[in-house]
């Protein structure tokens, strides 16, 4: 590689490809940037690399070892193994590297790390990367290193990294290796007692021992994960004995271990549990107690049983809200689990003996329960360890019992409640406690909040917990209530899940809804239809509506289905799935063996026919729309008065620090007088960060642009005392910080020129998904029409007895709006049909990206309508009329659908509740409530 390659523009390509979130971009970006600067060489000059870092990165006061090291913190669950393979992705490509020392801290993460690094591997960390996938990395462990896979034949071991390094064999070479293996003696019983570590014993096939074979190397890094853990003497020496040219160190607390810790004092970049919080990277932990409950006034027996109980009364209720999101969000069903912490070895005994009781939840968690405890030195076992992995895909494990803090490796996406017991309000906030559970387990957050959400049961620490949560830098900002339905955020019974296909789906195939599980009978509202299916005509009634499914991509509506071309193409396509999924059995329950062999085409023909004409009836033709701006989004900046200037108090910089901070810094070296640098005004340091920002055109904005940064500059001259030399060195050097302080501002008074949109049509109709919904412990299947006495609980209520909806069950979020809808709906004779939307099934796009899907979709004599029940004191909300507004604009492509189509025209009502009565017709609101565009 004679020509090195722009490490900026790969470190960019990079982040592409791995889909890197911010903080592991951030992290590469700020390597990048420093080794455009510095060359990776042995024995390298650490006050010079420490003088160039520090002029950029202050908080890095010395490298901590024998070699240069850099720290990036990121909080758990941001991502840290993804940025370890972005780093040597990064290395590699650019021609500065091509081996590697990966240093796990225990088993489980040296477990973890030889999957991650594995192609082929659910979480490889070069997923995208085509120069790896064109040469893939050799993997070298601690138990196939003696092998010499690790040795390269090209090397003779050159005093520093040249082009020739790269002339042969050119594929990365990672080792990945457990601390313990380094200093590990490995003395076989028998065998004479040897004082040196395996690694380090002479090979005779290398003449030296692989690791003085790894210490030639010119161009190691060192890559350590959980970075805290290789601070003691015995890691320290032998992981500076490789000598390697540059150390990575990654973890979530840079603090040393032991009696007294101290911050690491190489921290290049640090992205706290705080800041992933707000970004929405991780879950969001929430306490939890009962409402207006006194720990003071029970035994500590008692209380330690109550906390338990609702530990349980929260993990059934997350239980069902997951199964309900996978459900509705066609995602994999997420088993959560619950974590106790108990005091010590004895205590998490007699813990899971309470747990597995009779008494306790009538014995249903015997056999549920895992003891996790430490050994006599206070660490857990690697074997311990590997059996709290084993707990995300074991479905039988529903409770792990745990002593003291959990140390690294438990990277489990399903815990979502912990039970910490006789511990302080300080040892609960540690980010060892609740850091294990917050990774997310769709990969982002939801929106759903039980799914993204981590609850922590503390009763008697409840109130310190929320006292202490006015620091920023708090890990629980939020309160979760447990106790009864009417009064609570999480019910102390675990609620129903109900599962529903759509009328069409239950009537064709003869699939019963469930609710836990079991089909629910008549009494709960089941639908009989009108003769008995057969299991024959139920499977090829499946297969016709997954075909009508994907011939709905190239159809203008349902009523096309009945063309005799279409018919034939479906009748073909389930013949085809039915003939390559047939059972064995000559015969079926139900079915003569005759008539099956004799006359299947004339079988298929008759279930497509006649789930086409259901679906045509039950269903409304719903279009699927993509919208798209026809013009470029402009946006513009109203005149403000900066806030918040008192707080700026930058001081002036030495002229070293600020010669080495100057942009293209590889030529920092010249004599720095000013004249390449200045800018004519002062303002203009400020104005160019500004005008980099994508959204600003500095021809419109320029007065404004001015006019903030001169409110900076004066300021900042007030604070200097009038010095303009002084000023322009802060303007200088805090430049890049200066400009993020006003762009935070301006993005507050923004406003987007409205565009021309175009919308097209993608699809006439689609075949209705299932529905899931979720009601209270002591709820079944209502009536639509029998009376609600608490209407606080409308919303764990679920409704039956509909005679013109989609649906067989239905549930609403209020009385006044939604309920009552639905009575005039199902009593106004010209409402042929309504439903509400199954998650998915509806896409609107408003303010930039969100989705929202309208409360209710009727289809009348003579219109379709997007009807939005709302209250009264809601109606002028800004996210409301945005929502309205992109409705609006739905309904006029729909409109032209319909025109070209023979369809019907499409309204959006926005109601109040208040105008929703009994006795009004849909006709009426609409005339009162059709909304229109100002």
């Amino acid at each position: 590689m004679s020509k090195r390659i722009d490490g900026s523009r790969a470190a960019q390509q990079i982040a592409a490809r791995l889909s890197l979130r911010g903080p592991q971009r951030d992290s590469l970006d700020i390597l990048a940037n420093l080794l455009e600067t510095l060359e990776l060489t042995k024995d390298a000059d650490l006050q010079h690399w420490l003088k160039t870092i520090r002029a950029q990165y202050p908080t890095v006061e010395k490298f901590e070892r024998d070699f240069p090291t850099l720290c990036f913190a990121l909080a758990t669950g941001v991502g840290k193994t993804r940025l370890m393979g972005a780093i040597i992705a990064w290395l590699f490509i650019t021609g500065r590297s091509r081996h590697f020392f990966v240093l796990a801290p225990n088993l489980t993460i040296y477990e973890k790390l030889k999957q991650d690094f594995l192609p082929g591997s659910p979480k490889y960390v070069f997923k995208g990367i085509t120069e790896l996938a064109d040469n893939p990395p050799v993997l070298i462990t601690g138990e196939d290193y003696e092998d010499g896979r690790g040795v390269r034949l090209d090397i003779a071991v050159p005093q520093n990294v040249t082009g020739e390094l790269f002339t042969n064999d050119t594929a990365p070479h990672i080792n990945i290796f457990n601390i313990s293996k380094i200093n590990a003696r490995d003395n076989k019983k028998g065998a004479a007692k040897s004082s040196m570590a395996r690694v380090r014993r002479y090979q005779e096939y290398l003449g030296e021992s692989y690791f003085d074979y790894l210490a030639g190397l010119p161009d190691l890094v060192v890559l350590m994960d959980e970075a805290h853990r290789y601070y003691a003497s015995a890691g320290a020496k032998a992981i500076n004995d490789l000598k390697p040219v540059l150390g990575i160190e990654l973890t979530a607390t840079p603090k040393t271990v032991g009696a007294n810790p101290r911050q690491f004092a190489n921290i290049v970049y640090h992205y706290p549990l705080s800041r992933a919080l707000q970004d929405g990277y991780v879950k969001i932990p929430a306490v939890a107690t009962r409402r207006d409950f006194r720990a003071d006034q029970v035994s500590a027996e008692r209380l330690e049983e109550i906390k338990l109980e609702d530990g349980i009364h929260h993990h059934e209720f997350v239980k069902v809200e997951l199964e309900n999101y996978a459900r509705s969000f066609n995602q994999p069903v997420v088993k959560p689990f619950m974590l106790v912490v108990a005091q010590d070895t004895a205590h998490a005994s007699a813990l899971k003996a309470k747990l597995e009781s009779a008494s306790f939840f009538n014995g249903h968690y015997q056999g549920r329960v895992i003891e996790v405890h430490s050994n006599q030195s206070g660490e857990e076992s690697d074997e311990a360890m590997a059996r709290l992995l084993a707990v995300e895909h074991d479905e039988k494990t529903e409770v792990v019992i745990h002593v003291n803090k959990l140390k690294e490796g438990w990277d489990v996406t399903n815990l979502y409640t912990i039970v910490p017991l006789r511990a302080s309000a300080s040892e609960i906030l540690t980010e060892q406690t609740i850091g294990r559970g917050l990774r997310l387990p769709f990969g982002q957050r939801t929106g759903v909040e039980a799914v993204d959400r981590l609850c922590i049961i503390a009763h008697d620490r409840f109130q310190d917990i929320v006292d202490r949560a006015n620091d920023p830098e708090s890990i629980i900002r939020k309160t979760v209530y447990i106790g009864a339905p009417e009064d609570a955020d999480v019910p102390d019974k675990q609620p129903h899940l109900l599962n529903t296909g759509s009328m069409l789906d239950i009537l064709c195939t003869g699939h019963q809804p469930e609710q836990d599980g079991k089909p629910l009978d008549e009494a709960a509202g089941a639908i009989t239809p009108a003769r008995m299916i057969s299991p024959e005509e139920s499977r090829l009634a499946e297969l016709a509506l997954r075909a009508v499914q994907q011939e709905a991509a190239s159809l203008p509506s349902s009523k096309a289905l009945n063309h005799a071309e279409v018919q034939q193409r479906l009748v073909a396509k389930v013949k085809r799935w039915a003939e390559e999924s047939a059972p064995p059995q000559a015969s079926l329950p139900g079915m003569e063996a005759a008539k099956l062999t004799s006359s299947p085409e004339a079988l298929v023909s008759h279930v497509v026919r006649h789930v086409t004409e259901r679906l045509i009836e039950l269903t409304i033709d719903i279009p699927q729309i993509a919208v798209l701006p026809t013009r470029e989004v402009n946006y513009h900046f109203q005149a403000f008065t900066l806030e918040g200037l008192e707080k700026i108090a930058y001081q002036p910089v030495s002229q070293e620090l600020l010669l080495l901070h100057l942009e293209d810094n590889q030529q920092a070296r010249i004599q720095w007088e000013g004249a390449d640098v200045q800018e004519t005004r002062p303002e203009d340091y400020i104005v160019r960060q500004l005008v980099d920002q994508d959204a600003i055109d500095y021809d419109e904005h320029a007065d404004l642009l001015y006019g903030l940064a001169g409110q900076v500059v004066a300021r900042l001259r007030e604070h200097l005392g009038g010095d303009e030399d002084k000023l322009e060195n802060v303007l200088i050097y805090w430049q890049r910080q200066l400009g993020e302080f006003v762009w935070a501002q301006m993005q507050q008074h923004v406003w987007v020129t409205p565009t021309d949109y175009i919308g097209k049509v993608t699809q006439g109709f689609d075949v209705l998904k299932p529905a899931s919904f979720t009601l209270a412990a002591s709820e079944y299947p209502r009536d639509f029409r029998a009376p609600i006495t608490d209407k606080r609980l409308v919303r764990q209520m679920v409704f039956k007895g509909f005679r013109k909806c989609c649906y067989p069950y239905q549930k609403f979020q209020s009385v006044e709006g939604e309920w009552r809808l639905a009575q005039i709906l199902e009593d106004d004779p010209d409402v042929i049909k309504w439903m509400k939307p199954a998650p998915g099934q509806f896409r609107i796009e408003y303010q930039s990206g969100k989705n929202y899907e309208p409360d209710f979709v009727v289809e009348t004599t003579d219109a379709c309508l997007l009807i939005e029940p709302k209250r009264a004191d809601q109606m002028a909300l800004d996210d409301v009329q945005a929502k309205a507004r992109a409705a609006l604009r739905w309904c006029g492509y729909a409109n032209q659908h319909a025109t070209q189509h023979g369809g019907k025209r499409w309204c959006y009502l926005l109601a109040p509740d208040t105008a929703i009565q009994l006795g009004c017709s849909v006709k009426m609101l609409n005339a009162e409530w059709i909304f229109t565009e100002k």
